[in-house]
């Protein structure tokens, strides 16, 4: 598990994770909207580059394998809670993702521990709608910032905020039949 920790995929990862209290200061203690949109957009534009750079420079491991996704989840998780203690997003969008997080990521968790499930990729789909959401909560920020344009940004976070939560609850369903094919599986082994 903890052979090929120290590699640059997971560089990029920790500095990331470190960059969250970095947002948490700038959002609470600075007051500063824009500065605090800008580093969570910056995070979540950076989602990938740790995947990326791990196969363009075959360092994958199975510690990156689920420190990536672990920290892309606490991203996610503290900048939507932090979100919604500013007051710059609507309670319902952040309440649906954060429950279907929640609900997913236990019931992963379970399946793994007490099933034995073998991981499994996340589908484009899913992909798909954490970038729509990983763009459209630093939408919602930014258009609380003041900025002169900010009313662009709050009109984009609503074009890409909804859909994202839509397809995160159909690619949600759709793991279903991947999670119950993959326990009983698990339990076959055992």
């Amino acid at each position: 598990m903890f052979d090929g920790v120290w590699t640059v995929p997971n560089l990029v990862t920790f500095i990331r994770l470190a960059l969250l209290p970095v947002f948490c200061w700038v959002l609470f203690g600075l007051d500063d909207r824009h500065l605090a949109a800008w580093i969570l957009g910056g995070l979540g534009a950076t989602d990938w580059v740790d995947g990326y750079l791990a196969r363009r420079l075959g360092q994958t491991s199975e510690f990156g394998k689920v420190f990536d996704p672990t920290v892309d989840r606490l991203l996610f998780l503290v900048g939507i809670i932090a979100l919604i203690i500013d007051g710059s997003v609507p309670l319902w969008l952040a309440y649906g993702v954060l429950v279907r997080e929640a609900l997913v990521g236990a019931t992963v968790v379970i399946a793994t521990i007490a099933f034995s499930m073998e991981r499994f990729d996340v589908t484009w789909w899913g992909k798909t709608a954490t970038f729509l959401l990983m763009f459209a909560f630093p939408g919602f920020l930014m258009g609380e910032s003041g900025m002169p344009i900010a009313g662009a940004f709050t009109v984009a976070a609503w074009i890409l905020g909804p859909p994202g939560l839509a397809l995160s609850w159909y690619t949600a369903l759709a793991y279903v039949p991947q999670i119950s094919a993959g326990i009983r599986i698990g339990a076959s082994r055992t």
